[in-house]
């Protein structure tokens, strides 16, 4: 009988036991296995050149943080079944399951809108009927269908242990401290109050400290105009080699990536899932690679962008670009590379982000006498009532012309 009780080395939570036989299988299998192949941060490594931790890591260390606030919740009188224990940590383990390559950045392009969820909900089902029924529970939770709200919330809110994870990874690998949480304090601050998950009323800084921390790691990494850019040009290389092959143009791709470039606009077949399931990082940078020599000019020019990390300009503004300047722009790009389509390689990006949503699944507080208070109503919060409107930026970029 083989141990399938391992412990795994982590670099940001040290050592992470895996505490059930099915979450092991779980992990040995070719779905999950894939993972490893996938970037959390997409090209992020392109401006924090130690940001190439994988969705594998991220998805460990999310179900360490459940096992940690199952434990929490266990030790201030909540009653938490095995069946449930393991549905959570199974749920949270698989929640990434369904990303594609470099994740969010090329869902919509290679499979029509097929949020990760939906894939990830298709996958958990497939592993369901392989493990018989054993991940159930977990599918339960992951939809938020589960009759105890909080392990829906543990898994997806805006306090889960999916954040928790995210933000002290990306951190650590990016480099910038402004992300660094603590999250045992967060997590030791946990309860549940009539089945909803709240937060000890003393824990008012640390939850505060965490969402400032987030809006920070997102406006200085994740939004941050270069990485906003590199995964704008993402979309724009498999835009541009989808239509052209579209056009009877035949691009070297490796066979899986081909198929999905010529795929139609179809509800996701069986031969879908499986070609999905067998796609990862290192079929599209190969196909960068190829494309830098291709006869077309723009997708030749953001292949060469990416892989020679040959970036083209930017400039960030909290207003809309006038379009004039845009016009000047194109204009400057057409004469330079002596082409007519000089628009293709000029675009406004926005990003926009609201720190903290009071409305959807706010975060609450569990006072002393046992009544619960929305953080942002709360005296002592500080920055809660700050940080509740939505911030744009608008990202102009175009062709270094030199």
């Amino acid at each position: 009988m083989q141990n399938k009780l391992k412990i795994i080395n982590d670099p940001v939570h040290g050592f992470i036991k895996i505490l059930h036989e099915i979450l092991f299988d779980v992990i040995e299998h070719p779905y999950f296995q894939r993972l490893r192949r996938i970037s959390q941060t997409g090209l992020l490594n392109l401006i924090f050149p130690g940001a190439t931790h994988t969705r594998f890591h991220h998805a460990i260390g999310a179900m360490h943080l459940m096992f940690t606030a199952l434990e929490t919740l266990k030790q201030k009188g909540v009653a938490v079944s095995v069946d449930e224990e393991k549905g959570a940590m199974l749920a949270i383990l698989m929640h990434d399951i369904g990303h594609g390559p470099f994740s969010h950045a090329l869902e919509s392009m290679l499979m029509d809108d097929w949020h990760h969820e939906n894939l990830s909900l298709l996958l958990m089902n497939r592993l369901n009927d392989e493990f018989n029924g054993q991940l159930s529970v977990a599918i339960e939770m992951f939809q938020g269908k589960y009759h105890r709200k909080f392990f829906n919330q543990l898994i997806s809110s805006q306090l889960d242990v999916d954040r928790l994870d995210y933000l002290n990874r990306d951190s650590f690998f990016t480099g910038v401290s402004e992300g660094n949480i603590n999250t045992q304090r967060i997590i030791s601050m946990m309860n549940v109050c009539k089945e909803e998950l709240v937060i000890d009323a003393k824990g008012v800084y640390s939850i505060e400290n965490f969402l400032t921390a987030r809006m920070f790691m997102y406006w200085q990494v994740y939004y941050h105009k270069t990485s906003a850019l590199a995964e704008f040009i993402l979309v724009k290389i498999l835009e541009r080699a989808k239509s052209l092959v579209s056009q009877g143009i035949d691009l070297p791709a490796t066979e899986n990536l081909k198929y999905f470039l010529s795929r139609g606009k179809s509800a996701a077949t069986d031969e879908d899932v499986e070609r999905f399931t067998q796609l990862d990082d290192n079929d599209v940078i190969q196909a960068m690679k190829l494309w830098q020599k291709s006869d077309d000019f723009v997708l030749s020019y953001w292949c060469k962008c990416v892989i020679q990390r040959n970036l083209p300009k930017t400039i960030i503004s909290s207003h809309p670009f006038d379009g004039r300047l845009i016009e000047e722009k194109i204009k400057n790009t057409n004469e330079f590379f002596g082409i007519d389509n000089g628009k293709e390689l000029v675009h406004e990006i926005t990003r926009s982000l609201l720190p903290y949503n009071t409305e959807k699944q706010p975060i609450y507080l569990l006072q002393k006498n046992g009544e619960i208070l929305k953080l942002d109503e709360s005296e002592d919060q500080l920055l809660s009532g700050l940080i509740v409107h939505k911030t744009k930026r608008y990202i102009l970029t175009f062709p270094r012309l030199m």
